[in-house]
């Protein structure tokens, strides 16, 4: 596996997809004012403090542009304070470094503000039991590498996609019956599975509970509401282990008191779809020829 726990070939793909999108037929530009035998050295420089991920992508985005020579220069998933730092180096054509900085940058920039934004989540519910988890709210194709990203703050994966969990939501429930049949027939079409539950208000946590939902996701609750799931789950579950997580309407302002609860995961969107980018930039510097 590579960087982002991504298989290889796919993520040659992703990073040659991007690079198409970017070069098109050629950098117009660098060919008409740089030499082809010009040969540089990059460095990627971190210019706030965050926590880096994504190192590998970029070095796989200047391979394929023609420049092997990557070297990372810090271990990612580490919080760094003390900027600004140089973050990894790369040496080429010149042109090649041109034609991937962007690519690498986006890149880059884009999973270290999730690994960022994931770090002060998971700072802000230090010392309670609750996790945080990431959702499905990612952007096409950056699936594996967000997640790794969040992993990377001090997160949680929650689900992959749709195939490795059951989430019962209120679409399925409506569509299916009712949160009790819907739970019944998750669990007897594919019994190996963990069952979720969305659940809206008390009523729906007990429904959830007697039918066996292995897991409770507790949608727009305030936190007085999930002290009492919390009661509900520990009077009813019995030797069962029954997690609730918090989710709609988490914030930084607000997750503290979340995780005082009592729940023991929460999810929070917005840490792939609204996390900003890290401030990283790229300085080259010719080398003699």
């Amino acid at each position: 596996m590579s960087a982002g726990d991504q298989p290889e070939r796919e993520l040659s793909e992703l990073v040659a997809r991007t690079l198409a999108e970017d070069l098109g037929e050629g950098d117009v530009t660098s060919g008409s004012v740089v030499s082809a035998e010009t040969r540089a050295r990059a460095r990627l420089i971190q210019k706030a403090p965050g926590v880096i991920s994504g190192l590998g992508v970029a070095g796989e985005v200047f391979a394929q542009v023609g420049a092997r020579d990557f070297e990372a220069h810090v271990i990612e998933g580490q919080w760094r304070e003390q900027v600004p730092a140089v973050l990894g180096s790369v040496s080429g054509p010149a042109r090649a470094l041109l034609a991937g900085e962007r690519t690498a940058l986006n890149l880059l920039c884009h999973l270290s503000g999730v690994a960022t934004l994931t770090a002060h989540y998971v700072e802000a519910v230090a010392g309670t039991a609750a996790r945080i988890l990431d959702t499905r709210k990612t952007m096409p194709g950056l699936r594996a590498l967000e997640k790794r990203a969040v992993r990377d703050g001090g997160g949680l994966n929650h689900r992959s996609g749709l195939y490795d969990a059951i989430l019962i939501k209120e679409n399925h429930a409506a569509l299916g019956g009712g949160t009790a049949k819907a739970v019944r027939s998750a669990r007897m079409a594919r019994p190996e599975l963990l069952v979720e539950v969305e659940c809206r208000d008390l009523d729906e946590v007990r429904a959830a509970l007697g039918e066996g939902a292995g897991r409770l996701l507790l949608d727009n609750m305030s936190p007085e509401l999930m002290r009492e799931a919390v009661s509900i789950r520990d009077a009813e579950a019995g030797t069962r282990e029954i997690l609730l997580e918090a989710s709609g309407g988490i914030s930084l302002d607000n997750v503290r008191a979340v995780a005082e609860s009592g729940v023991e995961l929460i999810s929070v969107g917005a840490l792939t779809h609204s996390a900003p980018s890290l401030d990283i930039s790229l300085l080259l510097e010719r080398l003699d020829d």
